[in-house]
């Protein structure tokens, strides 16, 4: 099982930028994929996540409503997350991770994460 992250880096406030996550080893659209991210110093927190069916619903926390948009493309393997409208604080790690939804269109930030990648680091400066 193997969950890559990537598509990190720097950029400007407001500013954007399209992380990816790409999967291998499960069945993919058997699993809710989420998006997390931890700054330096703080709790890791849970930022979106869609479910694994073709119309999975999504759900995004509230500081990114409007601004992140997660979307998948189960013949790829692969669940997008597009950043628009970064602020200084966005920098943070960022990491993908599935969660066995038993192919359902749901999804919960709030559940324990089965698998999980290594992150990719976004960060937002001048």
């Amino acid at each position: 099982v193997q969950l890559q992250a990537s598509g990190g880096g720097l950029v400007q406030p407001g500013g954007s930028l399209r992380l990816s996550c790409t999967a291998s080893g499960f069945t993919f659209d058997y699993y809710a994929i989420a998006w997390f991210r931890q700054a330096p110093g703080k709790e890791r927190e849970g930022i979106a996540c869609i479910g694994g069916s073709t119309d999975g619903s999504t759900e995004y926390t509230d500081s990114v409503k409007g601004r992140f948009t997660i979307s998948r493309d189960n013949a790829k393997n692969t669940v997008l997350l597009q950043l628009n409208s970064l602020n200084p604080e966005d920098t943070a790690v960022y990491y993908c991770a599935a969660d066995y939804t038993y192919g359902s269109s749901w999804c919960s930030l709030g559940r324990e994460y089965d698998y999980w990648g290594l992150g990719t680091l976004v960060t937002v400066s001048s």
